[in-house]
C-alpha cells in the first residue's frame, strides 16, 4: 500500500462510486417500487459491496506492478532505494519476524501469486519473511558502491590525473 500511485486511488474510488451511481440510475430508469425504506436498505448494501470492490480494485492495481504486469519503473527504483538504505543501516532487508522460519515459509507459500487471484479469494500476507524470490545480492552490491563513493567524497576529491586537488 505504501507503493500505491494516485491512479490506483482513482481506480478504487471510481469503482466504489460506480456501484451506488449505477444503482440509482437503474432505479430512475426502472423503479423497483419496494416501498418506504426499501431502497435505503438496497443502497446501504450497495455502498458496502462497492466499498469492498473499490478496495480490491485499488489493491489489485497496485499489486500488479510488483508482478511486473504493469509499468513499474518507479516501484523498482523505490524498492532499490529502500532496501539499500536498510543494508547501510545494518537492518534485515525484509524486516524482523516473530515467527519461526517454518511458519514464515508457510506464509510465503500460501500468499504467493495471491495478488492475481484477489477477486476469487482476497488473501493478504502480513508476515515479514525473506522468501520473495529476489536476488538480494543486488542490494548489497549497490550499498557497497554507495558507501565507497561516500568514503571517497569524505577523503577529498581527486583530479583526472589521480592526484588530490590542490597538490
Amino acid at each position: 500500500m505504501r507503493y500505491a500511485r494516485p491512479s490506483d486511488y482513482v481506480a478504487g474510488l471510481a469503482t466504489f462510486a460506480g456501484g451506488p451511481v449505477l444503482m440509482h440510475l437503474m432505479e430512475q430508469v426502472s423503479p423497483s417500487f419496494v416501498g418506504r425504506g426499501g431502497f435505503a436498505k438496497i443502497m446501504r448494501t450497495t455502498y458496502a459491496i462497492s466499498a469492498g470492490a473499490g478496495f480490491l480494485m485499488f489493491y489489485t492495481q497496485s499489486i500488479l506492478r510488483f508482478y511486473g504486469m504493469k509499468e513499474n519503473a518507479r516501484e523498482v527504483e523505490r524498492d532499490m532505494r529502500e532496501m539499500v538504505d536498510r543494508v547501510k543501516r545494518g537492518e534485515p532487508i525484509y524486516g524482523v519476524s516473530s515467527l519461526s522460519p517454518y511458519m514464515q515459509g508457510v506464509a510465503a507459500r500460501n500468499s504467493r501469486y495471491t495478488g492475481i487471484w484477489t477477486y476469487v479469494i482476497p488473501w493478504f500476507n502480513f508476515v515479514n519473511h525473506p522468501q520473495h524470490g529476489v536476488d538480494t545480492s543486488k542490494y548489497y552490491q549497490q550499498a557497497e558502491r554507495e558507501m565507497e563513493a561516500e568514503r571517497l567524497a569524505r577523503e577529498g576529491t581527486t583530479t583526472a590525473s589521480g592526484t588530490p586537488d590542490g597538490a
